[in-house]
């Protein structure tokens, strides 16, 4: 089922490198800019990665937050985290549970290949907890950019 506009957001749960638990609900009160990835350390997600990095005090400057997720294990996310000084959570997904509940997981191809993989999918979500922008098959070159301009909209 397809997420749309105007309605809440999915509720998920995650465990962070202190093993300690958490729920979405704890990202309320602020703009969240909720990011789907398909893997650690790959050319497209780090750029994407970075470019999110290098525009975090922007994004924070609008009372926002940046959350990556992807399939990747926790320690994967932690040395993506260290190589690439982000300034930013990522959510581990190794089950995929958040993926499917954001409806980004979907037929891919590679080297002719079909497989299923994750779509690199945004999310900005109000601080009510409200879906306000989606943006599916997101394309890395520009899209930060995009997203915090975007933002700067909703805010107004």
């Amino acid at each position: 089922m397809a997420l749309e506009l105007n309605t809440k957001a999915p509720e998920f749960n995650w465990v962070d490198e202190a093993g300690i638990n958490h729920n979405s609900t704890e990202l309320s009160g602020k703009w969240t800019i909720l990011y789907f990835y398909p893997k650690d350390n790959t050319s497209g997600c780090t750029k994407e990665a970075c470019d999110f990095r290098d525009n975090m005090e922007r994004i924070s400057s609008y009372d926002a937050q940046v959350i990556g997720v992807s399939p990747d294990s926790l320690k994967s996310h932690n040395n993506f985290t260290q190589k690439f000084d982000l300034n930013f959570q990522l959510i581990p997904d190794s089950d995929k549970a958040i993926c499917n509940l954001y409806n980004v997981m979907g037929e891919k191809s590679m080297y002719g290949k079909k497989y299923m993989g994750v779509i690199r999918t945004t999310y900005i979500i109000s601080p009510d907890g409200i879906i306000k922008s989606i943006y599916n098959k997101v394309k890395v070159e520009g899209h930060a950019s995009k997203v915090i301009e975007d933002l700067l909209e909703l805010k107004k």
